[in-house]
């Protein structure tokens, strides 16, 4: 069974407007960002199936993934590093966690595109 991404590219192209990321990268991006999006609701939408959830649900998972995949491509150099934090003369950087980014099973997100997520009901830790 073929995996089939949440957002196409075309709707990721003409429905949400996107731009960020170039055409050539685009279905495997939006693959990518389906796949994280899959980790962080624990396979729940994967074991439902896409076309089982409610309206609103489908909606959010597929703004969520175009919003992600914005993310993924205009940060792809901080998110693969596989440093934690450095430091040069004073100067300092940190990678994981911070006010503004979610991370959770090596998934970096914007804290406010997570709580966009959460708002499905399938983050939720707790078995369903």
């Amino acid at each position: 069974m073929t995996y089939v991404p949440y957002v196409t590219p075309d709707y990721y192209k003409e429905i949400y407007k996107g731009s960020t990321v170039p055409d050539d990268q685009l279905e495997r991006t939006l693959r990518q960002a389906s796949r994280h999006i899959d980790s962080l609701t624990y396979n729940r939408i994967v074991g439902r199936g896409f076309s089982n959830l409610t309206e609103f649900q489908q909606e959010v998972i597929q703004e969520v993934v175009c919003l992600q995949a914005d993310f993924e491509h205009e940060n792809a150099d901080e998110i693969n590093t596989i440093l934690s934090s450095y430091s040069i003369n004073g100067v300092s950087a940190q990678f994981g966690s911070s006010w503004n980014v979610f991370m959770d099973k090596g998934v970096a997100m914007k804290r406010d595109v997570y709580a966009q997520l959460s708002q499905t009901g399938l983050c939720c830790r707790l078995a369903r």
